[in-house]
Order: C-alpha cells, then structure tokens, then sequence
C-alpha cells in the first residue's frame, strides 16, 4: 500500500510540475529558470508544512507518503535546478547561475521556514 500512497502523490506531482513550470516560463522572457525556481520553492513549503504537522502528531505517515515523498518528491528537482544552473553558466549567463543558486537556497530554506511556523501555528 505505501508504494501505491508514493506513485499517486509522484504521478500528481511530476504533472504538475511540467504545467507550473511551463505556465511560469511562458510569462517570462528571460533565461531565469523561473518555473524551475517556483516548483522548488512552493514544494519546500509544503513539505514544511507537513513536516511540522508531524511533529506536532497531526501527519499520518500514509499522509507524509503520499504529499512528502509522493507529491512534493515529483513537483521539486534538485536534478534540472542543477541543470539549468550550468546552462547558464556555460552560455555567459555567470551572474545569473550564481543568483539562481543563492536565491534557491535562501527561498527554498525560508519557504520551509515558514510552513514549519505555519504548520505550528495550525496543531501548535
């Protein structure tokens, strides 16, 4: 049953992410791989969410399998945030490979900040 909980989650997951990245992408025009950015970001903060909501006793662990590692497992990705990263690097785009490396980690760390201190607000 948990692999079933993890596909399902993965399946959602992953669709959305290829939709919000391409929606993201289609109202910039700029090399910034700002839909990679914004999957990554928003998945940090569920999975803040959750993760506090476990600690707080209110996750399930069918609930973590299907939105922590399902979902928010398929809708980040470490793999084409690196990707993108040295895209940009090797085209001239230094700058913007830095950038999107710093402002990746801040956002990201801050986004799980905030749904830890959300989800203690909520089961606190």
């Amino acid at each position: 049953m948990n692999w079933l909980l993890v596909l399902l989650g993965g399946a959602v997951g992953a669709l959305l992410r290829y939709l919000t990245d391409r929606a993201v992408q289609a109202r910039h025009d700029t090399v910034f791989p700002w839909g990679t950015f914004a999957v990554n970001v928003a998945g940090s903060m569920i999975l803040g969410l959750l993760a506090g909501a476990g600690l707080a006793g209110a996750g399930s662990t069918d609930v973590q399998l299907l939105l922590g590692t399902g979902f928010c497992g398929a809708l980040t990705t470490y793999s084409t945030f690196s990707y993108e990263t040295l895209r940009l690097a090797e085209t001239g785009a230094a700058f913007l490979a830095a950038v999107n490396v710093v402002a990746s980690i801040v956002a990201g760390m801050g986004a799980v900040f905030i749904g830890l201190t959300f989800a203690q607000v909520i089961f606190g």
